[in-house]
């Protein structure tokens, strides 16, 4: 896992339950947990087990755990939680800080530096000219954020657990054996969660220029003057449009046609119009061919056309890649996309499993921390109970961070005509939902891919609060629900979610318009 500070001296705390085992009937507690929580203390790479330190004879003895998981970030704590609450021995290793990269440098505090921009943004509207921006209070929120977090993620909470954690770098020595930290450990199983590092792009000169990643920006101390920003994915588009309404010049350069690729262009059109409304600069089909530091100190960004973009930072966001290094020793297979995987989630090592960002193209429902979580509780049933459970159909939504929000579930417009041809598109405005009209934020609309009995193919939503919106579609793909069970359901009024009852009454209509409803309302007329 990635990380620029290792941890320091800490203390014992008693943990709370994790949300996975309040789902799997209760934490198993360490019966000395609370005998040392208060006087114990453990540096980084030490090593302690249920509340208790572990002294210098036990390092002499291999560890046999049911689970060694390798990678504390959100893949690896959800295995490590549900196995402790489940009463498996657990050795959890993580080199860097507990939470890996969405808590530290990804998920957390990037929507917390989304919530300080729309703060400042709807502040500036309502100053008319814009208020004066302190950077600094704006890098203290985010960092409160990752503080309030982190204690749910901290070794003191999960060594309370029963988890023995050690805070070392993990290295195979072998098909079945681990050694980390001085400690050598030989479990029944093995999870790796390593997750993933920012992809740097192999641009001329890129490695002579001071440059951030998704993960370095939150160590901004000034707002930059200039931001550019090489690529248009969703963490380009969303850091983009932050910084922006912090008050720095933002261009994004893009060398495909669109930003967002993977998502609908009809959708992703709503995004562009919005970024560009707010000031962002979008350089579309722009390949750079070179990249150079100015006396002046900016940085200048010379593409193939001839152009050149010149600003004072540079952020690159060109996707990730996965940690996979080290895996020779145990005979475990990897490809660019990840670690070779199958859809049990096991590796060419019949002992070791791969979750998370570091699992290969088998496994991607996306790069995303709910996609780990859910392999987390595919591993703990293949692992610990040796169940069939299988990756399979179970659909994963994504949302881009922007305002306004884009989520999607399913199939897009595109893939569902090539695999179903015959279809229905129901759409659904958000400026004929009273409560947006209330709120202002009638921009964007519902639009779901469904067949022509009613199934759900795919549905996607562009609009304020999309990424809660989107959760009665995924339910009801999951469940096998059609789209007239949606359009049955009551809504609450005045709320955002009656635009999927919008969108799905959208389906029932052409049945009204049938000429024989019509003769059956003329004939109960006729009845009296």
């Amino acid at each position: 896992m990635h990380c620029r500070r290792r941890h320091g001296l800490r203390h014992f705390t008693q943990g709370q339950e994790p949300p996975h085992a309040r789902a799997f009937g209760g934490l198993r507690e360490s019966r000395n947990a609370g005998s040392c929580a208060d006087s114990c203390q453990i540096l980084a790479g030490a090593a302690f087990q249920g509340g208790s330190c572990v002294t210098a004879t036990d390092a002499t003895t291999p560890l046999t755990p049911d689970l060694c998981v390798i990678g504390a970030g959100a893949a690896g704590l959800s295995v490590a939680s549900i196995a402790a609450s489940l009463g498996a021995s657990v050795v959890l290793i993580e080199s860097n800080r507990m939470g890996g990269e969405c808590l530290n440098v990804g998920c957390v505090p990037s929507k917390a530096l989304i919530a300080a921009a729309r703060w400042a943004h709807e502040r500036g509207r309502a100053d008319g000219d814009g208020a004066a921006i302190d950077f600094s209070r704006v890098q203290q929120h985010v960092a409160s954020v990752i503080a309030a977090i982190a204690p749910m993620d901290s070794p003191a909470r999960y060594g309370a657990m029963g988890v023995q954690v050690i805070q070392a770098e993990a290295h195979f020595t072998d098909a079945v054996t681990v050694s980390a930290g001085g400690r050598v450990i030989k479990a029944r199983r093995f999870v790796l969660a390593t997750g993933s590092r920012p992809a740097i792009p192999p641009i001329p000169g890129l490695d002579q220029v001071p440059y951030l990643t998704s993960e370095t920006v939150f160590e901004l101390t000034e707002r930059p003057r200039h931001l550019m920003v090489i690529g248009g994915g969703a963490v380009g588009v969303e850091l983009a449009q932050a910084y922006r309404r912090l008050g720095a010049a933002v261009t994004v350069i893009e060398a495909g046609p669109r930003i967002v690729a993977q998502e609908d262009p009809e959708m992703v059109s709503v995004i562009e119009r919005a970024l560009c409304r707010e000031g962002v600069t979008l350089r579309k089909g722009a390949a750079i061919e070179r990249i150079e530091l100015l006396s002046s100190g900016n940085i200048a960004l010379r593409l193939w056309n001839g152009d050149i973009v010149e600003g004072s930072h540079l952020l690159v966001a060109a996707g990730r890649e996965p940690r996979i290094e080290g895996l020779e020793p145990a005979g475990i297979k990897a490809d660019a996309s990840g670690i070779l995987v199958n859809r049990r989630l096991k590796t060419t090592n019949r002992k070791v499993y791969a979750i998370g960002d570091c699992a290969g193209a088998i496994a991607t429902g996306g790069r995303f921390t709910h996609v780990a979580n859910h392999h987390a509780g595919l591993v703990i049933r293949n692992a610990l109970f040796r169940l069939p459970a299988r990756l399979g159909k179970t659909p994963v939504p994504r949302v881009v961070h922007t305002a306004p929000e884009l989520a999607t579930v399913g199939l897009s417009e595109a893939e569902a005509r090539a695999k179903h041809g015959r279809m229905r598109i129901l759409r659904w405005p958000l400026s004929n939902n009273d409560r947006a009209r209330a709120e202002g934020a009638t921009e964007g609309h519902v639009k779901a891919i469904v067949t022509r009995r009613g199934k759900i193919l795919g549905c996607s939503i562009v609009s304020a609060q999309a990424g809660e919106l989107i959760m009665p579609w995924v339910l009801a793909m999951a469940r096998g629900l059609k789209v007239s069970d949606l359009a049955g359901l009551v809504y609450p009024y005045p709320t955002f979610s009656e635009a999927t009852k919008g969108a799905a009454v959208e389906f029932l209509k052409p049945t009204a318009q049938k000429p024989w409803l019509r003769w059956l309302i003329g004939l109960v007329r006729h009845l009296g």
